[in-house]
């Protein structure tokens, strides 16, 4: 589940760096269904909000990256 934009904007650097590395796709989990276009741009802009919080906590530090690992 995608979170809130307040929550994003709550974030820490590393809570913004998991969910850029392990969120799904925006609308994903929608596919198929009749609200997808209304889940879709929701989640976009999460997704959007996300990215911009990243660049300005500069991006993925090796020590952020080596803790949350990829799986």
């Amino acid at each position: 589940m995608y979170p809130t934009i307040e929550q994003v904007n709550a974030a820490s650097h590393e809570q913004i760096c998991r969910w850029w590395r392990f969120s799904k796709s925006p609308g994903v989990d929608a596919i198929g269904r009749a609200d997808f276009e209304q889940v879709l741009e929701r989640e976009a802009a999460v997704m959007d909000r996300i990215g911009e919080r990243l660049k300005e906590f500069g991006g993925f530090t090796p020590e952020i990256s080596k803790h949350l690992g990829w799986d």
